[in-house]
């Protein structure tokens, strides 16, 4: 009789696991951030919070900037984030406004500004 040698297969990590399901979320985001921002030229939509910085759980929301070059234009694109289901909440941000929080020394927009994964450019 000869000797059965068992068949191992490896087991993904949690860590691997987790990664796989941050990348599969994030990429359905950038393709719905992508087909929304064919309307909006000059516009863009950034990730941040849990999610983007991947300590994400069952019970975190997908957090999304709206940035665009005018006022009126960042909050309409940061409603139709919300009604179209691509976010639990997006804060609208001008151009500049963006720009200067990315490097205003203030400890919450530095955090965000630091995690933020660019979902999609117009």
């Amino acid at each position: 009789m000869g000797s059965s040698t068992p068949i191992s297969t490896p087991l993904a990590t949690v860590a691997e696991i987790r990664g796989r399901k941050q990348a599969q979320r994030i990429q359905g985001l950038r393709a719905h951030a992508q087909r929304l921002l064919e309307q909006y030229p000059g516009c863009s939509l950034w990730l941040f919070g849990s999610l983007a910085r991947g300590d994400w759980d069952a019970f975190s929301d997908v957090d999304v900037l709206a940035v665009a070059p005018e006022r009126p234009l960042a909050l309409d694109l940061a409603e139709r984030v919300l009604s179209q289901g691509l976010a639990d909440d997006a804060l609208p941000l001008t151009l500049d406004e963006w720009a200067q929080r990315q490097t205003e020394g203030d400890l919450y927009w530095s955090a965000i500004a630091k995690d933020a994964l660019c979902l999609a450019k117009a």
